[in-house]
């Protein structure tokens, strides 16, 4: 199924969508997409009885209730030798706010004094089940509601040239577009044979596949459970392949009035305008 939610900003109400492709309102039987209700079945929802919904107007970001936003950095190896950098021998972890979280086709915000506003691509997993000192990645999908798109918008002079942290480069607002819907873990049989592509302008700049992961989904919600639990409603952006401004010839940053676009098989599509902040 996919869960997402639509409606103007702070006004969003929950839709889903079936075997028959239709969305449908879900608020009659539920006030908003929560970690709890991805893990129940379609006949648990009774989804034929619910209304259909004839026109799609805004996605905004499709769960409410994000607890943790996990982030993995230079997690493809065409992506940590592009910016030149080796690749980790163990994952590298930031976290993203919650309030970084913006829909899918709403404006980035180009932040005051940014020069280096950089896009990446990301496959989002969403946590369904409480993840504490898993035994090994092989427990670790079972703890997966569903997959989403991530867009962990980053600016690379805050982020690796003012000292300290990557944190600051990576949480300013708006930077973390998701969705338009969450794809339950059951129709993603295996999230290592993904491909992702962003345009900006209109011109191809990342065109990747999640089996070039250099620390697989699995691996990723195993190592992360032994440093902090993963509850539901967390969330895990799995990093990015090749093609970020950071790493391509004349280092084309985004500005105001560029436009992004950005895809992952089966989980819809993004769009975004860059705007300066006001």
């Amino acid at each position: 199924m996919k869960f997402a939610r639509h409606g103007e900003p702070g006004h969003e109400y929950p839709i889903v969508s079936g075997a028959d492709g239709l969305w449908r309102d879900l608020t009659p039987i539920a006030p908003d997409v929560t970690p709890d209700l991805l893990s129940r079945s379609e006949p648990e929802l009774g989804l034929e009885a619910l209304p259909v919904v004839t026109r799609l107007e805004r996605f905004g970001p499709p769960l409410t209730g994000i607890g943790k936003i996990i982030c993995i950095g230079l997690n493809y190896s065409d992506h940590a030798e592009e910016t030149g950098a080796a690749p980790p021998p163990e994952p590298i972890i930031f976290l993203k706010a919650p309030d970084t979280v913006v829909g899918p086709q709403d404006d980035v915000l180009i932040p005051r004094a940014s020069r280096k506003t950089d896009w990446e691509v990301e496959l989002a997993v969403i946590i369904g089940t409480r993840a504490r000192y898993l035994t090994s990645p092989d427990d670790a999908l079972a703890c997966v509601a569903g997959y989403t798109i991530s867009n962990d918008v980053s600016e690379r002079e805050f982020q690796l040239e003012r000292g300290g942290q990557w944190d600051k480069g990576k949480n300013c607002e708006t930077f973390n577009p998701l969705g338009p819907w969450i794809l339950t873990a059951d129709e993603v049989p295996d999230p290592q044979k993904l491909n992702l592509r962003l345009w900006v302008n209109g011109h191809l700049r990342q065109n990747g596949t999640t089996a070039d992961m250099i620390f697989d989904v699995a691996h990723l919600i195993w190592y992360v459970s032994q440093f902090m639990v993963l509850n539901p409603g967390d969330v895990i952006n799995t990093g990015t392949p090749a093609g970020v401004a950071l790493g391509s010839p004349g280092r084309p940053y985004l500005r105001a009035g560029d436009v992004v676009e950005l895809e992952i098989d089966h989980l819809g599509r993004q769009r975004q305008n860059l705007r300066a902040t006001p």
